[in-house]
């Protein structure tokens, strides 16, 4: 965190010591200016200053590289001078445009182009800073643990001189300083002769400051320069000057004998006693060991990554992608070169996109949304590459963090999801297909925006649907669907039983799927070559037809088509099989009822028949038989016999036809009913007493349970037909010696009527056709008993014209249990 100090800025005790600093610095002789180089060609930087730090500047005494400001004095406010003095420790950025602090990213250098800088501290022999030590950089970088120990070790160049000077005014004593450099270091004349070992090179090397001491390499160190003898080199070093330092791979000896290979860092300095070749020899030996640990590591972690079946893809804290598992690789159908990880943000343009086919940038992706510090769980993104598949994956990823609370990358891993994904799209499908369908008066009526829904789920352009025709047998078209403009000539075409995709799936009732049509057989009639002639020419490529069934009957086929070639053929087709089958339930039940409704019609039509064309022959026959009877004295007995068998017939048939024509006239609501307020016990009561000569002919008790009075709002005339149909039912399926008890109380806010038999009951599972016309349950069939099976009929048309109830239960052990509840008034 950056720290801003006025009052440790101002200290005077501060103030004081960085004008001694200046003051020994500049009458030293040390090349500050080298030594600035030194820091930069060394961490690989274009810039690298000397600084003192006073109270409202920052002094340059030494700089390579651009200058970072417009004199040897500027601003503190536009250094990061102060921040260093109050932090009292070393500061680095990586990448200032990025710092999670608001005062790096809008600090004056990085506005000025500054991405990256490292800076220690110079402070005196009290430890009080007093100056900077600063490398920086235009391009984003990682400062590891080899750059900052490098950058302490040259910064103790000038600290040791700050604080030596400072303390004892002494003569400055380069091997004393050089000796608090950690790194190894030595000096070599334009002889080849050693002049500074500081103690680093002694440890490193083995051998004592006094044995190499003026001693030429090749009798000591014996350099290893390639086949080059190490004359010609320190030749060619000391002709070139170079600014930057040369980096070799030196390998020099130890004083056991044994050899070390080196990295050093060779430049050229001016001295009083001339020219020196500066030596910096970094040990190799645990680099390379480090080196083949991580080339290990690295083999064993792209083999773990390799092996897995989710993709993976990391960066670096520059945002650069580094990691590139074998899976996400094929997905992006990219080869197996790390080369292209630098291509990655440019493959991906166009091919990634959000749920909603928005395409995505590459700031937009997972892997940069980690990278700037989000933790995804489960966000989704779509693949889709050329003529290859739509692939859907869940991501989660987030940044990565070091020890020290740095950021070091970010890693997302992608798992594939399509066919789960595409099955929870068809589950709401299915919700959808059903609500179209429940609302729908007819299939034509629905299928549009059935198809569009199935088309939308499939990610597919065109949907249709066909039905078979029940009067002529024929597959025709009831509804269609497509993205965009209608195709010219796509739909509207009329299949043949047999022949192309979906006449196949007509004749074989199978489902059938086409990969890609473009590579099938030459189709073989002129019929197939029209069809795959408009496939091309639409783009179709994967074609999926399903059957329409209800049971083993064919009601249809829906047939849908891909604009490029898919995956997921038992998926799919399982999938709109279940479409095609909630089609099936609702197509089974439309022809159901429409076969109800032409039943009903029939029935209707058959009582119409019967009260008109049988209601006057039988009157003129009843009539006639009545007059003949009449003046029948003088006949014979057996002719007389025969008239009244005649005449009861003849009035049997005339119940009948008068039952049918009542009951058609009430459920048509020709005959209405005549509302008043009644009392329905004295109805009951009626009904009651009219029923006991047949009761007791049959041998049947009735008992009667009436409360005094109970008004309601009816139709005497039918509550007492409905009364009367019931007593009749009960008292005519009760055996000789039963009974039947009637109970008329209030339940709630309605009346409750119940007629209980113990005769032959009703069969459970016929009940619910007992009250349909001329239904006549099984048991009376059986045992011979005569009906007309329009009872029950007429007695629910009646309590339903009442807006009551009429059900019939079982009477344990034997026996029904007749029911009727009637609305009171208000």
């Amino acid at each position: 965190m950056l720290v801003w100090d006025d009052a440790l800025l101002r200290e005077p005790e501060r103030l004081a010591a960085v004008d001694r600093a200046r003051r020994v610095l500049m009458s030293d002789g040390l090349p500050l200016d080298e030594v600035a180089r030194l820091a930069a060609d060394l961490l690989g930087a274009p810039t690298a200053t000397i600084t003192l730090i006073g109270d409202a500047q920052e002094r340059v005494l030494g700089a390579h590289g651009p200058q970072t400001g417009d004199g040897p004095l500027t601003p503190i406010a536009e250094t990061f001078g102060g921040y260093l003095i109050g932090a009292g420790h070393a500061l680095y950025a990586g990448d200032t445009t990025i710092d999670g602090d608001p005062r790096v990213r809008e600090h004056p250098l990085t506005r000025a182009g500054i991405r990256a800088l490292a800076a220690v501290p110079l402070c005196d022999a009290e430890n009080r800073p007093v100056g900077a030590f600063t490398v920086l950089d235009t391009r984003p970088r990682y400062w590891g643990d080899p750059e900052v120990t490098m950058l302490t070790s040259v910064a103790g160049l000038v600290t040791t001189v700050i604080s030596r000077e400072i303390s004892t005014a002494a003569t400055f004593d380069s091997e004393q300083l050089l000796d608090s450099v950690q790194e190894a270091f030595l000096a070599v004349d334009v002889d080849g002769r050693i002049r500074v070992f500081n103690r680093a090179a002694q440890e490193l090397l083995g051998f004592t400051s006094d044995e190499v001491y003026d001693r030429h390499l090749d009798d000591t160190l014996q350099p290893h320069y390639g086949d080059q003898p190490i004359a010609a080199a320190l030749e060619r070093l000391f002709t070139a000057r170079p600014r930057r330092p040369v980096q070799r791979a030196v390998s020099v000896r130890r004083v056991d004998g044994s050899r070390l290979d080196t990295r050093a860092a060779l430049s050229v300095i001016r001295s009083a006693a001339g020219p020196l070749a500066c030596v910096l020899l970094t040990d190799l030996s645990a680099q390379t060991a480090a080196e083949d640990a991580a080339d290990r590591h690295r083999s064993f972690l792209t083999a773990l990554l390799d092996s897995l079946s989710v993709g993976v893809i990391a960066c670096d804290d520059t945002g650069r992608p580094i990691v590139i598992n074998r899976a996400l690789r094929e997905v992006h159908h990219l080869p197996d070169d790390d080369r292209i990880l630098d291509d990655i943000p440019v493959t991906t343009t166009g091919v990634l996109f959000d749920t909603a086919m928005r395409p995505l940038s590459w700031e937009e992706t997972p892997l940069m949304r980690a990278y700037r510090g989000e933790h995804l769980t489960d966000a989704d993104i779509v693949v889709h590459t050329g003529d290859a598949p739509t692939r859907t994956f869940t991501t989660n990823g987030q940044p990565i963090i070091g020890r020290d609370g740095r950021q070091l990358g970010a890693v997302v891993a992608a798992h594939e999801v399509t066919a789960l994904r595409r099955a929870q799209r068809f589950r709401d499908c299915h919700r959808r297909v059903e609500e179209i369908l429940h609302g729908a008066p007819s299939i034509g009526q629905g299928a549009p925006e059935l198809l569009r829904a199935v088309a939308g789920t499939l990610g597919w352009p065109y949907a249709e649907l066909f039905v078979v025709e029940s009067a002529t047998g024929q597959l025709r078209a009831v509804g269609h669907h497509c993205d965009g403009d209608e195709p010219d000539g796509f739909f509207g075409h009329t299949p043949i039983h047999g022949l192309g995709i979906t006449g196949t799936v007509w004749e074989t009732g199978q489902p059938l799927w086409v990969a890609d049509v473009s590579e099938g057989e030459d189709p073989g009639t002129e019929y197939e070559r029209e069809r795959a002639a408009v496939y091309a020419r639409h783009g179709v490529r994967t074609i999926l037809a399903v059957p329409v069934r209800d049971g083993g009957t064919l009601l249809g086929v829906l047939t849908c088509y891909a604009g490029s070639p898919e995956v997921g053929e038992d998926l799919l087709t399982v999938l709109l099989d279940g479409v095609a089958a909630q089609i099936g339930v609702y197509l089974a039940l439309r022809r159901a009822e429409e076969f109800a409704r032409q039943l009903a019609r029939a029935q209707d039509d058959f009582v119409e028949l019967i009260g008109h064309e049988l209601r006057t022959p039988l009157t003129s026959i009843n009539a006639n038989v009545t007059i003949i009877a009449d003046e029948a004295a003088d006949l014979d007995p057996e002719l007389r016999q025969m008239l009244e068998t005649v005449a009861r017939n003849t009035g049997v048939l005339q119940k009948l036809v008068d039952t049918l024509l009542d009951l058609a006239g009430l459920e048509s609501g020709h005959d209405k009913l005549d509302i008043t307020r009644i009392d329905l016990a004295a109805v009951v009561s009626d009904s009651l007493a009219a029923a006991r000569a047949a009761a007791t002919d049959r041998g049947v008790l009735l008992h009667a349970h009436l409360d005094d009075q109970l008004l309601l709002d009816g139709d005497g005339r039918r509550l007492r037909q409905l009364v009367d149909d019931l007593l009749s039912n009960a008292v005519k399926y009760s055996a000789a010696g039963g009974s039947v008890d009637l109970h008329l109380r209030l339940h709630g806010a309605t009346a409750e009527l119940t007629i209980t038999d113990r005769g032959i009951g009703i069969p459970t599972d016929e009940r619910p056709s007992a009250f349909a016309r001329f239904y006549r349950a099984s048991n009376v069939r059986h045992q011979g008993v005569p009906g007309s099976g329009l009872g029950l009929s007429l007695a629910r048309a009646i309590v339903g014209l009442h807006h009551g109830t009429l059900t019939l239960d079982d009477n344990e052990p034997t026996g029904t249990i007749a029911r009727v509840r009637l609305p009171l008034p208000g």
